[in-house]
């Protein structure tokens, strides 16, 4: 394990998660109530026994070292470390990363230190647990260059992905990036029965989609971004490298979703919180670690809580209604609030008290909050009605918040008055 680096890519703008994303990088978004996106790729890095991790980060990164500073800390005896490689200005460039592998090629005297053989490249915005010594052995016995993480989907879904063609022995030998039409997905067809001796469920047919999880040889990938400019692994890297290397296809059948839009960001958690999630946070061999925060517990007094993620610090007053939903740290809500279907990412810190009332909610009484995502530290005033009651697909960006997929995104920090109709 000590011959292994792990690299999280996380210095995208992520801009197709905004106004998520509008004061903090994305995988520092928060998730599941009390996670944030980049403890998944780490937390799976840990129980996988590799815990020799950069972090690259770019835009908005305050949030994200600060989480990972107070989070992932280890021993003088493990060896182990998560450090964050910001863009930052050199002698060998002053600009920002061009894209992912650009990111990976400013920092190659890391690549480069006596005793590494192997490279994890991983996202910092994807939703699975993966045990990665699979991988490794993959790339092991196969004596592939490169090894990249594949997983089985529909064919509603390859417009979305990059789709691979392999052979019998799981080497890539094919390559296509989001294909759109019946010729194209004829060049990335895979053998259903080659699937099939896999255990995958072949009763619709299925292609091999790239979840851009790759392993590489430590020398392959120094030569890779010594010799070319390419900018990026899933478009430049990965597709030259089929040509002039062996990639092996490493098949996973797990659950996997890329977070990447405000669509699937808010579809993924509220799966989480209902009664059979698809990826189950109650491991507890493989628990997701996060920063200890010494809360208390949540209370709920006379309130309705059914298929919700409640978590620590919450007050939930007397005949509030809460389906569907995730409710993050420190919530207040106050009587005979609403809340269906919508994501609540709680606060930094606990509100102010208000007088003789006691502490004021951050969901005012009388609120009806569906289909929204609230982002941290919001204070939504009494009588507040947040549920896109004209249906706006996309909605014009406000100081307060922004409609993204039909859903009511409300900015961090937003104060929402009394009585307000959104």
């Amino acid at each position: 394990m000590e011959q292994l680096l792990t690299f999280v890519l996380g210095g995208g703008r992520g801009t197709r998660l905004y106004p998520l994303t509008k004061y903090r990088s994305k995988p520092a978004v928060p998730v599941a109530g009390k996670y944030r996106l980049v403890d998944i790729p780490l937390s799976n890095c840990l129980h996988s026994g590799f815990n020799r991790i950069y972090v690259l980060t770019q835009f908005n990164s305050v949030s994200l070292h600060r989480h990972i500073r107070m989070t992932y800390n280890f021993d003088h005896f493990s060896g182990g470390f998560v450090e964050i490689l910001a863009a930052q200005q050199t002698l060998q460039g002053s600009d920002w990363y061009q894209g992912t592998a650009d990111a990976v090629r400013r920092h190659l005297q890391y690549l480069q230190q006596p005793g590494v053989e192997y490279a994890l490249i991983l996202s910092g915005d994807q939703l699975y647990r993966m045990d990665f010594r699979q991988m490794l052995r993959t790339h092991v016995e196969s004596g592939a260059d490169v090894t990249i993480a594949a997983l089985a989907v529909p064919r509603e879904k390859t417009s979305q992905l990059g789709i691979m063609r392999v052979d019998e022995t799981g080497r890539v030998t094919g390559f296509l990036e989001k294909p759109q039409t019946d010729e194209e997905l004829e060049l990335v067809r895979v053998d259903q029965q080659l699937l099939a001796r896999q255990g995958v469920d072949v009763s619709q047919e299925r292609f091999l989609a790239s979840m851009g999880i790759y392993l590489f040889n430590r020398q392959t990938l120094v030569d890779a971004l010594e010799k070319t400019e390419y900018q990026d692994f899933g478009k430049e890297i990965f597709p030259a490298s089929i040509r002039t290397r062996h990639v092996q296809a490493h098949l996973f059948d797990g659950y996997w979703e890329d977070i990447g839009t405000i669509r699937s960001f808010y579809e993924a958690n509220l799966a989480l919180a209902g009664p059979q999630p698809p990826f189950d946070l109650h491991l507890e061999q493989l628990p997701i670690y996060s920063r200890p925060r010494f809360l208390p517990p949540s209370r709920v007094h006379g309130a309705t809580v059914s298929n919700t993620l409640l978590a620590d610090g919450c007050v939930i007053e007397r005949g509030a209604v809460i389906e569907n939903s995730v409710i993050g740290l420190r919530c207040r809500i106050g009587r005979e609030a609403v809340i269906r279907n919508s994501i609540l990412m709680g606060s930094d810190f606990y509100p102010d008290r208000g007088g003789p009332g006691g502490p004021v909610p951050q969901v005012g009484p009388g609120c009806v909050i569906e289909n929204a995502i609230v982002d941290k530290n919001c204070q939504i005033g009494p009588g507040v009605k947040i549920q896109n009651h004209q249906q706006i697909e996309n909605g014009e960006e406000t100081p307060t918040y922004q409609i993204r997929d039909r859903i009511v995104v409300v900015t961090k920090g937003a104060v929402i008055p009394e009585g307000t109709v959104i």
